[in-house]
């Protein structure tokens, strides 16, 4: 694969993305996924038991606002410290603050209800898309992003792939187990944050790219 090849994935993920969080607005919309939530729902909330439920509200926990911003703040320290990545760091920063916002912005505009089906915690504003969902696919997949090319084996990069989906998904879930988000939300979450840190890792390769040239171009200034 070459590098204009790699530099286009990212924008081809947040046009995908978006296209199908845009789906996923128009049958939450119109109502046409009454069916697939209440099918999720009353799989996932059908395991409940009290271990389980400890279990996923440590998960709701790690995805929620507050713990987001300790991990956000260790990653930052991490980053800026020990790799001494300013550039990275930025990229990072941005893509956390402009998720949250974007969750925000996107739920005062659909305004849907959370369901009132079974609740074990209480919570109030907006359903859809879930925060949570956003906040767990943008921090984990941008620390996959910027942790990846210093990992130097495939195992460690194949193990933090891995940790980091799982993660995704468990934080998910828990929302659904929990009765505070339809799945419909979750998946909109995901797609929403997908569109958003497609776009952001593209500026970013851009930037990056752009630089390498003018080094490139300078290098070759100075010797000719």
């Amino acid at each position: 694969m070459n590098d204009k090849s790699q530099l286009s994935i990212p924008i081809i993920i947040s046009i995908l993305s978006l296209l199908a969080f845009s789906f996923m607005a128009f049958i939450v919309r119109v109502n046409k996924i009454v069916q697939f939530d209440s099918t999720v729902i009353s799989f996932v909330q059908g395991l409940e038991n009290s271990a389980l439920t400890v279990v996923m509200k440590v998960f709701t926990f790690i995805g929620d606002t507050k713990a987001v911003i300790v991990l956000s703040i260790l990653v930052i320290i991490f980053l800026y410290v020990v790799l001494k990545h300013r550039i990275e760091l930025i990229l990072f920063i941005v893509a956390i603050i402009g998720s949250a916002m974007l969750n925000q912005l996107l739920k005062y505009s659909f305004q849907r209800a959370r369901p009132e089906l079974h609740r074990l915690i209480e919570i109030e504003s907006y359903s859809f898309p879930s925060g949570h969902a956003m906040n767990a696919f943008t921090v984990y997949t941008v620390i996959s992003f910027l942790l990846w090319r210093h990992i130097p084996s495939r195992a460690g990069r194949t193990t933090l792939i891995i940790i980091s989906a799982l993660m995704i998904f468990s934080i998910g879930i828990s929302r659904i187990y929990l009765g505070v988000h339809y799945p419909s939300d979750i998946i909109a979450g995901y797609f929403a944050s997908g569109c958003w840190l497609g776009m952001v890792i593209w500026f970013f390769q851009r930037y990056q790219e752009s630089r390498s040239r003018k080094r490139t171009y300078k290098t070759s200034t100075s010797k000719g």
